[in-house]
């Protein structure tokens, strides 16, 4: 092992707590290259996490350009102009376990023409982690921001926006900070901004959120939750009202087979529709924050007592108001039969209390999926539910499922792919999401290193690869037999 591999593979320890991050307080890191440039197509990261000593290589891996499901969102759709917007983690080109580099292109496309943009770089990181991958927002002149993001504290995050509403060529660099799993929420009524985001405390997953009028000046982070070691959480807003919902989950301190991250479960619920200013339970039960308490008035669910894991997926409403969280259990983090089975779940509150459903099984903790709820009250899910070419692993297969009972029953609406070389990762649903760019994702093998494209579906279930390479300004999505 070179030392720029074991250098990077010290900091991983690092971040995880298991060794003093101070150890690397005089070791100088490669500066990220700033310069926005004009990349020369749509190629992803591969990244793997948590290498094991059998046949299953990691505890997840693959192409990972649209992980993680914390990052959202990672695709906005603009009506006005006629474009879904869209940023990913893409590769250097050095495909290997820790010999890559990240870059945050953002791109867009056209649903006039058929065509996507040739994405812009907005800048490389040095590390291959896809938990620096980037988020995106818009504000209400139109001006993209991405947010971009760092694991743990070793690293610099930073926030950027275009120089001109609704173009992509030049940027701006407003901050550089640290922060982890961003979920930046422009608000469309009060026309701020609230970003929900996780802070490291002593290697710990805290809740936190600030808010700003314009994207550059911005409030005191303030604690929405630390319970125990800590928490992961997913959030998504309702419909074009400022109205903002998260779900988390809790990383236990005791009563599991094991304590921390990797046993994650029980299921929690809040929102705010001012901002942060105040926060409330699904019933509307003001809660006290910071929650510190496992047992607290946003618990949806305690599956540490039913000693199952529990791994977010996504947050849907319904046309009512009424939140739905997708989310799926199992039995341990260990990819592979004896974890499962691999249970995915609805919890929606119907006014009065949670109802519960279990939906689609699949065969991995870490095959995330998006779900919609849409105007006629079908409800649908993309996701990887197939075994894939690389069985066992993350990813697999796409399948887009649908319900027209509220999650009583689901039909296998479409098969999205079929007959891949590599396993399928990430879809991820766009916010506003346009019938002709309904999800977005990438492929990549969960067993070895390999280059990685990236795909998106209509709402019909066609699917289009993205071009590795192109010469124009402009290409069209090659489709997908």
């Amino acid at each position: 092992m070179d030392f720029r591999r074991f250098l990077t593979f010290a900091r991983w320890l690092a971040r995880l707590g298991l060794i003093p991050a101070a150890l690397f307080a005089a070791v100088p890191r490669a500066p990220d290259d700033l310069t926005p440039r004009e990349a020369d197509g749509y190629r992803g990261i591969w990244y793997m996490n948590q290498p094991l000593k059998d046949e299953h290589r990691y505890k997840y891996s693959g192409g990972f350009a649209t992980y993680p499901q914390q990052h959202v969102p990672i695709a906005i759709h603009s009506p006005e102009r006629g474009r879904t917007y869209f940023v990913f983690g893409g590769s250097a080109g050095k495909v290997s376990e820790r010999g890559d580099e990240l870059e945050h292109l953002v791109s867009y496309y056209d649903h006039a023409t058929g065509t996507v943009s040739r994405p812009v770089r907005i800048l490389r990181k040095r590390t291959e982690d896809a938990h620096d991958n980037p988020v995106l927002s818009i504000d209400a002149e139109g001006h993209l921001f991405v947010f971009s993001a760092a694991h743990g504290t070793s690293r610099p995050s930073y926030v950027h926006r275009s120089a001109r509403p609704h173009d992509i060529t030049e940027w701006e660099l407003l901050e550089k900070t640290n922060f982890s799993y961003p979920q930046p929420w422009h608000l469309p009524r009060s026309k701020r901004f609230l970003f929900l985001h996780t802070s490291y405390v002593k290697g710990e997953r805290t809740l936190n959120w600030k808010t700003s009028a314009d994207g550059r000046t911005w409030s005191a982070p303030q604690l929405l939750a630390h319970l125990e070691m800590g928490n992961y959480q997913v959030s998504f807003r309702d419909g074009d009202t400022d109205r903002v919902a998260t779900a988390f989950d809790l990383h236990p301190a005791e009563g599991r087979a094991g304590k921390g991250l990797n046993y994650r479960t029980n299921l929690y619920f809040a929102e705010t529709r001012d901002a942060g200013v105040s926060w409330t339970n699904a019933a509307g039960e003001k809660l006290v924050l910071p929650l510190r308490a496992a047992a607290n008035p946003a618990l949806v669910r305690d599956y540490r007592r039913e000693d199952l894991s529990v791994y977010l997926k996504d947050i849907a409403f319904t046309a009512a108001g009424e939140p739905v969280i997708l989310y799926l259990t199992s039995k341990g983090f260990n990819p592979g039969a004896a974890s499962g089975p691999f249970q995915w779940h609805t919890a929606r509150w119907d006014g009065r209390a949670w109802v519960f459903r279990a939906s689609v099984t699949s065969d991995h903790n870490y095959d995330h999926g998006s779900f919609y709820i849409e105007a006629d009250g079908r409800w649908r899910i993309v996701a990887p539910t197939d075994p894939g070419p690389q069985p066992w692993g993350t990813g697999g297969e796409m399948v887009m499922w649908t319900s027209r009972d509220a999650g009583l029953t689901w039909e296998r609406a479409r098969q999205l792919t079929k007959g891949s070389r590599y396993n399928h990762t990430y879809a991820r649903k766009p916010v506003g999401a346009h019938a002709d760019f309904y999800a977005l994702w990438a492929d990549g093998s969960p067993l070895e290193p390999t280059p990685s494209s990236l795909y998106f579906s209509t709402k019909e279930g066609r699917v289009f690869r993205l071009p590795n390479v192109m010469v124009g300004a402009t290409a069209k999505p090659e489709p997908v037999p």
